[in-house]
């Protein structure tokens, strides 16, 4: 199998106490790793045996008989970017080309701010919020349950995981505090912008989320 289970950025306290250790450890070690280990019993035998996980997600999306498959391998790709769109004493702004992109196509860094975070508070139900550039342009959206920008031809900058269990534990049901902690205290510009910078001279299923270094 081309399919590995990433290994975390950064140590499981490194977010706190914006995100506590035990949150990681539930989230990570718990739910990321069953949507892995689910997917690698799905597998063998079958075509999607020799993809790579970017492969998988697109594939599998487009037969509603592997269902099963895409749920768990688009889970395991959300997962891995999530966890690069944080970092320890994150926040901040973006700077040099994402800046640049950013005022252009939302008129300023904190219309962007505002925009994902209505995104990722009214999602209905688990999903997710994403940063996203498509087509030369910047956008933000939401996607529900295992979707993400990667089946829908556009490449993710950024992602925000608002299903319960990726915040219950610190927040309970304070989405929008979480959010707002996201955003001042944890996202990872450096690694948005990577990606950004690799978009425009790759393909969106060529973005994987462990592709980009850490800066």
């Amino acid at each position: 199998m081309k399919i590995s289970f990433a290994e975390l950025p950064y140590p499981e306290n490194a977010l706190e106490p914006h995100y506590s250790q035990r949150t990681i450890s539930f989230h990570y070690g718990k739910h990321h790793r069953t949507y892995y280990d689910n997917l690698v019993k799905m597998i063998p035998g079958t075509k999607f045996e020799n993809m790579t996980l970017e492969e998988m997600v697109k594939e599998s999306a487009r037969d509603a008989s592997h269902q099963g498959v895409f749920n768990n391998a688009g889970q395991v790709w959300n997962h891995d970017l999530f966890w690069r769109s944080m970092k320890p004493n994150g926040g901040g702004e973006p700077q040099g080309e994402l800046r640049q992109a950013i005022d252009r196509d939302f008129g300023s860094f904190e219309e962007l701010k505002k925009q994902l975070a209505d995104k990722a508070v009214k999602q209905f139900g688990s999903g997710w919020a994403w940063l996203v550039a498509s087509g030369g342009k910047l956008s933000v959206t939401s996607t529900a349950n295992a979707q993400n920008p990667l089946v829908q031809g556009g490449t993710a900058l950024l992602a925000i995981d608002v299903w319960e269990h990726a915040y219950y534990l610190d927040y309970q049901n304070r989405r929008a505090e979480f959010v707002d902690l996201f955003l001042k205290n944890l996202v990872n510009w450096d690694n948005a912008a990577a990606r950004f910078d690799t978009a425009k001279n790759e393909p969106a299923e060529a973005q994987s989320p462990r592709r980009t270094a850490r800066r």
